[in-house]
């Protein structure tokens, strides 16, 4: 008995009992001090999405309580001929858009990385168009885009050409939104400038030693020692692209003949212009699924394309 009353109050019996307090304390707090975040995204993250996916399967229209219909939304959306034009007005909107922005974004960073006097200026006008908000954005293309006076039908006039009703055309609306997107390639700029300031000049001067032409070195050695960095922009374009809406609401509401209807802009009307809550949710995870779907494809595809340093073995 004495010993076991010796062996509880050792010393060291009472310092893991101290550090166990001190654990459980400490754990106490960590979640304390998180409930705050960890609240705000139950609410206001994790609900709606699964909210959303109840949604789907229910006839809403916000008056009235969901009615459950099961798999009703779905089996409409495949035969809803406005989501096929939405789906493929918004994917030949990413492939015109995603190349064009990507190369220019590649193309200013790296003119922009030279060690030149004012680089630091020119970085940040071309990077000043990405932070000014899309609304404001909007309202100055559609006035670059003005059959009668804007700026470019006046430089078309002025070379002989005749005016092109750029937002008014089917043939020219999108082309017209691609063209005004490439104002936001100095977030992409800026991402590409980082990535080419970190490939190792080394590989370069021992390039040159071995009588590499500029051309060579871009090819051989910037794109692979980049890779990483232009596998993320592509995705992450690809899920802008995919999401384009506010410039297509504002400048065209999705004309003319639906012509800039896209799939963000087509949810949206389903939702807040025609009350169909549970129909739009059923485009929302549409969406997601075919985002998720190219997402991994292109991760899969880029497997053996893309170089990791790391990865390398001497």
């Amino acid at each position: 008995m004495a010993t076991v009353l010796s062996t509880s109050h050792s010393p060291g019996a009472s310092a893991k009992r101290k550090g166990s307090r001190l654990q459980r304390q400490e754990t106490r707090n960590f979640y304390l001090f998180i409930s705050p975040w960890l609240l705000g995204f139950l609410v206001f993250v994790l609900f709606p999405i699964v909210f959303s996916l109840y949604l789907s399967f229910t006839q809403y229209n916000i008056v009235t309580p969901p009615r459950w219909t099961g798999g009703v939304n779905y089996a409409e959306l495949v035969q809803d001929p406005l989501f096929w034009k939405s789906l493929r007005n918004t994917v030949v909107y990413t492939l015109l858009h995603l190349p064009l922005a990507l190369i220019l974004a590649l193309g200013l960073a790296m003119m922009v990385n030279r060690p030149l006097p004012g680089m630091a200026l020119f970085r940040s006008i071309y990077y000043l168009p990405s932070i000014i908000p899309i609304v404001a954005t909007s309202l100055m293309w559609m006035w670059i885009f003005n059959l009668r006076w804007g700026v470019l039908n006046i430089l078309l006039r002025s070379v002989g050409l005749k005016a092109i009703p750029w937002l008014g055309s089917e043939l020219w609306a999108k082309p017209a939104l691609v063209l005004m997107s490439l104002w936001w390639v100095g977030t992409n700029m800026v991402i590409y400038l980082a990535s080419l300031q970190d490939v190792p000049q080394s590989l370069y001067e021992a390039a040159e030693v071995d009588g590499a032409t500029a051309w060579t070195k871009f090819w051989r050695i910037t794109l692979p020692m980049i890779s990483p960095t232009i596998l993320f922009t592509v995705i992450m374009g690809v899920i802008g692209s995919f999401q384009v809406f506010a410039q297509a609401h504002i400048m065209t509401e999705g004309g003319p003949q639906d012509a800039t209807l896209f799939m963000v802009l087509y949810l949206y009307n389903s939702a807040f212009r025609w009350l169909q809550m549970g129909y739009a949710s059923t485009l929302a995870w549409a969406l997601f699924l075919i985002i998720l779907t190219l997402t991994v494809v292109i991760l899969r595809l880029s497997s053996r394309q893309v170089y990791y340093e790391f990865d390398q073995k001497p």
